[in-house]
């Protein structure tokens, strides 16, 4: 039922695109506005509707953090899947393992922050998340050279090559449809920890810039001046969608 409840939820976010007005029309007569009628979430102290932001900021979150997850699966698909058919083996697993023992987050700073900081925001958006798509695809890299050793071990793949079964049918009859599932689950648990990345860039300045709005960039406000109680919709919208992803994904079972 909680499940049922989650999945229902992220399509009902996922499906959120009409916005009241543009994201960056400024209503210059009412700043700082309360939540009303006309405003359901007030403005911001450009004068620019909360609601649509938010609305606009889900959108560039959700749908970039999905995309740079693909790129990182489709990464690790190649990479990983050739390391468990023993092609350059050790030095793939040597450059994953180093991927994995820095802190990506901070090498994700790092990298950032060498970039010029007075880019478009179309273009910062490209330079967020293809920086996240580049950087994640070590761990899920490992769990795919381990499932396709575990594949090619096993007892079906055997059976199919003592019957004769061409490599090209190995690859592609039973190999990648078995390994599937495990690649679906490394996407799906790739987007919100994504999700939480480009949050944590945007809140630093170094995500997503304005007046192109993202879930991090919606929450740098509320690190100076008078805090109201709706300014925290986008905190609530957040933790709502990342418990989500938790909740649908805890009990799934992967296994090959």
């Amino acid at each position: 039922m909680i499940r049922t409840i989650a999945i229902s939820f992220l399509i009902v976010v996922a499906l959120m695109a009409l916005a009241p007005v543009r994201y960056e029309r400024q209503f210059r007569d009412s700043p700082n506005a309360a939540p009303s009628k006309q405003f359901p979430l007030g403005t911001d102290d450009l004068g620019r509707d909360r609601l649509s932001r938010l609305i606009y900021g889900t959108r560039v979150s959700l749908l970039l953090a999905t995309a740079a997850a693909v790129l990182s699966c489709l990464g690790a698909a190649l990479l990983g899947g050739a390391a468990g058919f023993g092609i350059a083996d050790g030095i793939i697993l040597a450059t994953a393992d180093l991927f994995l023992s820095l802190p990506w987050l901070f090498l994700l700073l790092i990298v950032r922050a060498f970039l010029p900081l007075n880019v478009s925001p179309m273009l910062s958006v490209t330079i967020t998340f293809l920086l996240l798509g580049a950087l994640g695809w070590a761990a899920p890299a490992k769990v795919v050279r381990a499932a396709v050793r575990k594949l090619r071990g096993s007892d079906f793949i055997l059976q199919a090559r003592a019957a004769g079964c061409a490599p090209s049918r190995l690859l592609w009859k039973h190999l990648i449809p078995n390994a599937m599932p495990i690649l679906w689950a490394q996407l799906f648990i790739t987007i919100p920890a994504y999700v939480l990345a480009e949050t944590t860039l945007g809140m630093l300045g170094l995500g997503v810039m304005e007046p192109l709005p993202s879930w991090g960039n919606l929450l740098r406000e509320l690190g100076g001046g008078a805090i109201h109680p709706w300014q925290f919709a986008p905190v609530l919208l957040l933790a709502a969608v990342v418990g989500s992803f938790q909740v649908i994904f805890e009990r799934e079972d992967y296994s090959v």
